[in-house]
């Protein structure tokens, strides 16, 4: 047998929290009397730090469930650097297998090696920003050349594992600059400001004047995006200190979560370009018309199961210099937009929301196709749960275990987000649209307003005053 076929079995992120029962094991259960782990109905309730780093590392007869792996490497975090585990994790592995030993048996090491190669596997694919740290990559080299010159039929699969994670990580730095490049293009507003706006020859349904390929457009920009976020930002995004070390603050000296940020950015720059292409035309029809093509966009982005571009569209039209525009929007036929907006109701917790959201992943997990595959959530809500599942429940136990119930929990629904996110976009790229969505210049706060007013008049003494404001600076 090769040592692939041997290996345990990873199964896909859609499996792996499927059945009520947390503590399924893909290999033979260890014998935990309960040594530091509190279980109930099968089930691993809290345990204590040390405990739980023992129950990550595969022995002999033992290799953790992959959602006990996914839940401990994802809130590990919270107590301790993730370098600071692979230190501890690889210490585990060399001294219970008597890996330092001179006279290495083979056939130990060939009982061993496929587990600790999988549990390093499982690892670096699913957190593999943890290893841009010198520190992680020193132990993870360590702890593998030990595994491959114990056994030269390992060696290739060590190599294999490491050129992944390093084109991997190549990737990620890629992806990196070409966002520094896009956010030099765009650079924003004051340039736009001080010429008057309506000046600027430029709108979007030149470029793309069907919606449903402009809906297109944006579900790449939000697959792609979505796609670099790893699992660990989510939690990384709220460390704090943990209570029982008030030396360090876990991590919270680095907050990673440059690829979270970058997308939330997006958010929030699809809105304002929303308010500036309907505030830049001069007529009234032709602002109509703008109001009206976002409609459409933003429904086929529904269709699409693309809930966050439609939410961004939707704050956009809401934002006061577009709300304020009575005349336009008396030019547009809003029943479409009426129906958009009882779905993105944030009443009642986003009911009708996560209603349209448990649909399209239900679709999701029968589609036959990418198409129906899709699945982009209202990414602030998404946070904003995770964040608050983490404020309510404590980290620790009054006995000072690790509340392991909480990170099931967080766990769960991280995993979904992993599932979406690995979706490929079935539309053809089209550079031209994608270009303009992510590079054109959008109007800053102050830009929309002063278009606003010039489309049409202030109404009251507040309006007026800050009207006047905005033009003298504008013309300084």
């Amino acid at each position: 047998l090769s040592p692939q076929t041997r290996m345990p079995q990873t199964p896909p992120f859609a499996a792996m929290f499927d059945s009520s029962s947390h503590n399924r094991n893909l290999y033979q259960s260890k014998e935990d009397n309960c040594g530091g782990l509190y279980y109930n109905d099968n089930n691993l309730l809290s345990g204590s730090l040390e405990a739980l780093i023992q129950h990550l590392v595969p022995n002999v007869d033992y290799y953790p469930d992959r959602t006990y792996i996914f839940t401990f490497l994802l809130s590990s975090r919270l107590f301790m650097h993730p370098y600071e585990l692979m230190a501890k994790v690889c210490h585990l592995c060399i001294e219970q297998q008597r890996l330092s030993e001179p006279g290495l048996d083979k056939n130990r090491i060939r009982k061993i090696a496929p587990k600790i190669l999988q549990l390093l596997t499982e690892w670096t694919e699913t957190f593999p920003y943890d290893f841009r740290d010198e520190r992680m990559m020193r132990n993870l080299k360590e702890l593998a050349q030990r595994i491959a010159s114990g056994d030269e039929m390992y060696r290739k699969n060590v190599q294999q594992l490491l050129q992944n994670l390093i084109r991997k990580l190549a990737t990620v730095s890629q992806y990196e600059e070409v966002l520094a490049k896009i956010n030099a293009v765009s650079t924003d507003c004051l340039t736009v400001l001080k010429t008057k706006p309506q000046s600027i020859q430029r709108d979007i349904i030149t470029v793309c004047n069907d919606p449903y390929a402009l809906a297109q457009q944006l579900t790449h920009i939000e697959l792609e995006r979505l796609n670099y976020i790893g699992p660990e930002e989510f939690v990384q995004a709220f460390v704090q200190k943990d209570p029982l070390d008030n030396n360090k603050s876990c991590y919270g000296d680095q907050k990673k979560t440059r690829t979270l940020e970058a997308y939330v950015e997006w958010f929030n720059r699809l809105s304002y370009l929303v308010a500036t292409e309907i505030c830049i035309p001069v007529k009234k029809k032709h602002r109509a018309r703008v109001i009206e093509y976002f409609i459409d966009v933003a429904r086929e982005c529904f269709n699409i199961g693309n809930f966050n571009s439609l939410m961004a569209i939707i704050s956009g039209m809401n934002m006061s210099p577009v709300s304020r525009l009575k005349k336009t929007w008396a030019k547009v036929k809003t029943d479409k937009f009426d129906i958009l907006e009882h779905q993105m109701d944030p009443s009642s917790n986003f009911y009708n929301y996560r209603t349209a959201l448990r649909g399209a992943a239900q679709r999701s997990l029968t589609a036959h196709s990418n198409r129906e595959k899709i699945v982009i959530p209202f990414f602030s809500l998404l946070i904003k749960d995770i964040y608050f599942l983490n404020e309510c429940c404590a980290n620790r136990l009054p006995n000072g275990h690790v509340n392991f119930e909480k990170f099931w929990e967080l766990a769960k629904q991280v995993s979904e987000f992993m599932m979406w996110k690995q979706v490929e976009c079935p539309f053809e790229r089209d550079r031209k649209i994608l270009q303009y969505l992510l590079t054109v210049p959008v109007f800053s706060d102050d830009a929309l307003y002063l278009a606003s007013y010039e489309s049409e008049s202030p109404e009251n003494h507040i309006e007026k005053d800050r009207w006047k404001t905005l033009r003298f600076v504008s013309e300084v």
